[in-house]
């Protein structure tokens, strides 16, 4: 099997290579191979694979886990020293948890042991002591470790977006520069809360910013229960479709039970060919989590969902981004059910059966960021909003 190393030497310069090994290959033996290809010693190297360190010398490569196009990450031992260990939080993740580490799980997790990041210290082997697996004030180890861990690295574009452009822009001094200014950044923040909770107890001002501080760690603890017990909160639900016909053209309706009216956009009513059937009497305005104007009704028509033909009255919008909804008068009228368990809506009145749409079927104006009505936001947009945001909360905190 063909396995990379990526080896950092003692000076911090990085080399790669690849390697053709059997899975079993002793690690002794692997040590020696990577020492011809790499020049560094083999009593000098320390091996780590998926975040975690290969220290008996007489197991095989298989038995490791290591498979065919797999990278091993090789450091000389002087590169790990004795300061303290980098941890995630400490190059600035924004305060946010992966699921799994509520309370309850920190608990358990202190009472046996936990595989550490590739960015946490690990243990050299039986009886040796914990040595850290980088050094906090030195940016270039700290990049050559972020890149060699998918994982840090995934979290790390996730939640600390401005971080991760300048490791991914290819530049050490630009990394360092926005490293060092979150470094500084969180030290001041980490004064003002010393000062904070050794300020005058009858300073009202002091006093409402610790509350202010209390109240957001009970949010964090909140949201971190939330993301151990409901992960799937945290992610996009995709609206309920369905495909229909009206007048013979096709139409990607959305199901909404907590809509009064079945509805449709002027646009579509005009694709549709029903607008000649508007009824101008009925014209006003729609009020729900905003407001529209009601160009006026369609008392009777036939919508197509797989075979049946069910007749609903339809209110026409000026302004409504997605074609057609079907709302609580046409899915009661015809004793529609929503069985999200098998995924599909049940005509009650013919049996009929009729599959919601999958997130990729459906239209733009469903892939949205919050709530219908609301364009998609671009990749870039979202970093900007996010670097935007994170400045007027450092300005608020100062």
């Amino acid at each position: 099997m063909l396995v990379t190393v990526y080896c950092v030497r003692r000076d911090l310069s990085e080399v790669t290579f690849s390697l053709q090994v059997s899975s079993d290959f002793q690690l002794h033996n692997f040590r020696l191979l990577c020492e011809l290809e790499s020049g560094i010693p083999a009593a000098e190297t320390q091996i780590f694979f998926l975040e975690r360190i290969l220290s008996d010398e007489h197991s095989t490569l298989g038995s490791y886990g290591i498979k065919e196009g797999d990278v091993i990450v090789l450091l000389q031992k002087e590169n790990v020293g004795s300061r303290r260990a980098l941890s995630l939080p400490e190059i600035e993740l924004g305060g946010v948890a992966e699921p799994g580490t509520s309370s309850a799980r920190q608990h358990h997790a202190a009472q046996q042991p936990r595989q550490p990041s590739a960015l946490h210290s690990h243990r050299l082997g039986s009886g040796e002591k914990t040595s850290s697996f980088g050094d906090m004030d030195n940016p270039a180890l700290i990049r050559s470790m972020l890149l060699s861990s998918p994982h840090d690295l995934s979290l790390l574009k996730e939640r600390n977006p401005v971080l991760a452009d300048a490791l991914l822009s290819g530049s050490l001094e630009a990394f360092s520069q926005v490293l060092r200014e979150q470094q500084r950044d969180r030290a001041l923040r980490e004064q003002e809360r010393l000062r904070l909770y050794s300020a005058d107890p009858f300073d009202l001002d002091a006093q409402a910013r610790i509350e202010e501080e209390i109240r957001q760690q009970n949010i964090e603890e909140n949201m971190h229960m939330a993301m151990e017990e409901a992960p799937e909160s945290f992610g996009q639900v995709a609206m309920l479709y369905i495909n229909c016909k009206v007048n013979g053209h096709a139409l990607k309706a959305f199901v909404d039970s907590g809509a009064q009216m079945t509805i449709m956009s002027k646009a579509c009513a005009e694709h549709c060919n029903v607008m000649r059937l508007v009824d101008s009497r009925w014209a006003g305005i729609a009020k729900g989590v905003g407001t529209q104007r009601i160009i006026g009704r369609v008392h009777l028509a036939q919508i197509q969902i797989e075979g049946d033909f069910l007749q609903c009255s339809l209110v026409i919008l000026g302004e409504q981004p997605m074609d057609m909804l079907l709302g609580l008068d046409m899915l009661r009228r015809h004793q529609c059910s929503i069985d999200l368990k098998r995924n599909v809506l049940v005509i009650g009145t013919t049996g009929t059966e009729t599959h919601f749409l999958s997130e990729g079927e459906l239209p733009s104006c469903a892939r949205l960021v919050t709530g219908y009505g609301q364009d998609d936001l671009s990749e870039r947009d979202r970093t900007n909003s996010i670097k935007q945001s994170r400045k007027d909360s450092g300005r608020k905190r100062h």
